[in-house]
């Protein structure tokens, strides 16, 4: 017999013991409500027929008294309209005999009211002769007759009283002998039913009891226990499973412990000696774990406190922020790269990293926490500031004398060109090409070690996408027209305003539409764009020149990066300024071109209002 079966039977028992309770009141509560019934059908009419009797026959009686006082009419009057309904109440109480005597009581009623209402009806026949009866007719003749018939409505009366009393008597005989019953046989299905669901309870539980027991002891490590199988239902089977499952645990123990051991110190190893910081967060950014790394980076030293959250333990507040916003969009939070730097503040010196958060996901892909991993790239960054910082220098003093060789080269060809021979005099202009060629290489160097460098402060303020427009179409008027190519500006939506230093950005679209120009042919098409995209703006530039290799767009906005075969006569420096000055202003830049369709170069700008992540010196450097 199954469990299941089992569980259905002691059910079953306690139903039909329920059943037979509530069989047993149901008719117990249609013997007493017969009972009721017929107290109500059977004595309760005839005492209220009895009653308006008594009251009609008092109305005739003062009906008669009215007339006698003079008011005949009235007094008449009301003689027959009580007189009609004593008549009613007198059918109803004839129809309702029920009960030994009554029907003599009635018909006696009917005898004497009749004799009553002879007397009146006489008397009436006489009065309309004689204006007043004779003395002592009322007392004599009338009020015995009266008295009469009202004793006798008032025995019907208490006759039909008394008997709904013994009714009652009896109703309550058999209430007490239902409520005795229902008891007894409700105390006996309550001792059925417990004894059943005691029995069948034994027989679960002890079953399971020695699971529970089980349970502890492989829980403690003795995984040599073994549950007894004494049925061969569900809970039979279970403890057979059961069985089975401690012998594999215990062969699974043996086997493995130490090798699961070996493990977990190779795992703790393997992160001890990791380099870069790494710190756990369970979803509600507490701290689960951090390795040595970490430590040494945020100066939190090698104490056992772990109940951390993660203001406790990370000094950047915009570092909390993101990982807060990490768990709350389920770890779906896209960063640009040149929002992922942050300096720590440290014992000696401040420590540059460089940081990525990654969401931990569980068997069923929930987020389970997630992971702060810091890059140490202070070193990096210490050589990429002297690196700039010698760059600046070195261009600093050969600007001094590439001018000084530029002017005399210029008074040359303004003073001794024409005495020179022709092949003297192209000499002399190629140093002219090559003194200013080197001169902008020099300026663009400078400039972008002072970007670099955060020497170029930023004057931020709310500007107009379309001003801006307007302001390099009006600087490339002139050399549109020399080489036949159109600049647009595209008319999607309107967006707003931005914010930005308005000459930075300017500059930025003009070495864009610059290069755009250098690089497309006669007819060409250059357009310039904007539209919002969440909270920032996109600025682009299009054009349709012969586009840029897939291999070379992940490199075009390196320093001195130029694409092979497009000469364009540059030093390859203001793709990289481009890219510094707008992250300077917390925007992206990306390139999208196709070899023979053009190239599209994009990036973003933040909206008026609102907040920069890093607004100070971008970092350059790590790649």
């Amino acid at each position: 017999m199954t469990l299941k079966q089992k569980i259905l039977i002691g059910q079953g028992v306690t139903f039909a013991c329920m059943g037979a309770v509530v069989v047993l009141s149901v008719a117990n509560l249609v013997v007493l409500g017969r009972a009721t019934d017929a107290i109500l059908s059977e004595n309760y009419r005839s005492i209220l027929a009895a009653e308006n009797m008594v009251d009609e026959l008092e109305r005739q009686d003062s009906a008669i008294l009215l007339i006698l006082l003079g008011d005949a009419d009235a007094g008449t009057a009301q003689f027959h309209a009580s007189e009609a309904v004593f008549l009613q109440w007198l059918a109803r109480a004839k129809d309702n005999i029920t009960i030994a005597g009554e029907a003599d009581l009635v018909n006696a009623i009917e005898s004497d009211y009749a004799a009553f209402r002879g007397q009146f009806a006489a008397w009436r026949e006489r009065g309309a002769a004689t204006a007043a009866p004779p003395d002592g007719w009322y007392h004599d003749q009338v009020y015995p007759r009266f008295a009469q018939v009202r004793t006798q409505c008032i025995a019907l009366r208490q006759l039909n009283e008394e008997t709904m009393y013994a009714a009652s008597v009896s109703a309550r005989g058999v209430a007490r002998q239902a409520i005795g019953s229902t008891i007894t046989v409700a105390a006996l299905a309550l001792g059925i039913a417990l004894a059943v669901s005691l029995m069948l309870a034994g027989r679960i539980a002890r079953p399971i009891q020695r699971l529970v027991q089980a349970s502890r002891q492989i829980s403690a490590g003795d995984f040599s226990v073994e549950v007894p199988v004494a049925t061969d239902d569900e809970l039979g089977q279970l403890a057979s499973e059961f069985n089975q499952m401690a012998q594999r645990l215990g062969r699974y123990h043996e086997l493995n412990i130490e090798q699961i051991i070996a493990e977990k110190n190779k795992g703790d190893a393997i992160l001890a000696s990791i380099e870069d910081g790494l710190v756990v967060f369970d979803p509600r950014l507490k701290v689960t774990g951090i390795n040595p790394a970490a430590r040494r980076l945020l100066d939190f030293g090698f104490s056992s406190e772990t109940a951390l959250d993660c203001a406790d333990l990370l000094p950047a507040p915009e570092l909390c922020a993101l990982i807060r916003r990490t768990v709350e969009a389920d770890g779906r939070i896209d960063l640009p790269h040149e929002q992922r730097f942050v300096t720590l503040p440290g014992g000696d010196r401040p420590a540059h990293c460089l940081f990525s958060v990654t969401a931990i996901r569980g068997r069923d892909r929930a987020l389970a926490g997630v992971v702060l991993v810091l890059r140490d790239v202070t070193r990096l960054t210490e050589v990429e500031r002297l690196k700039s910082e010698f760059v600046m220098a070195a261009s600093h003093e050969l600007r001094t004398p590439l001018t000084g060789l530029g002017m005399s080269v210029d008074l040359l060809m303004e003073h001794a060109a024409g005495r020179l021979e022709a092949q003297d005099r192209d000499l002399l202009q190629a140093a002219h090409e090559e003194v200013h060629r080197m001169q902008a290489l020099v300026d663009d160097l400078l400039d972008l070690s002072k970007v670099e460098a955060g020497m170029i402060a930023l004057q931020f303020e709310s500007v107009v996408v379309a001003a801006l427009f307007e302001r390099v179409k009006a600087v490339f008027r002139n050399q549109l027209e020399m080489k036949g190519v159109t600049l647009t500006v595209e008319e999607p939506p309107p967006v707003p305003a931005v914010r930005a230093d308005a000459n930075k950005i300017a500059w930025v679209l003009t070495n864009l539409v610059s290069n755009a120009i250098r690089y497309v042919g006669r007819g060409g098409h250059i357009a310039m764009r904007a539209e919002r995209v969440g909270d920032h703006v996109q600025l682009a530039v299009r054009d349709d020149g012969p586009g840029i290799p897939l291999e070379d767009q992940s490199r075009i906005f390196q320093k001195f990066v130029q694409v092979e075969g497009q000469e364009g006569g540059g030093a390859g420096l203001g793709l990289a300024i481009c890219r510094e000055i707008v992250r300077a202003h917390a925007g992206t830049i990306w390139v999208e071109s196709a070899p023979g369709k053009g190239s599209t170069f994009t990036f973003t700008l933040p909206l008026a209002g609102q907040e920069m992540l890093h607004e100070a010196k971008p970092y350059s450097g790590g790649r």
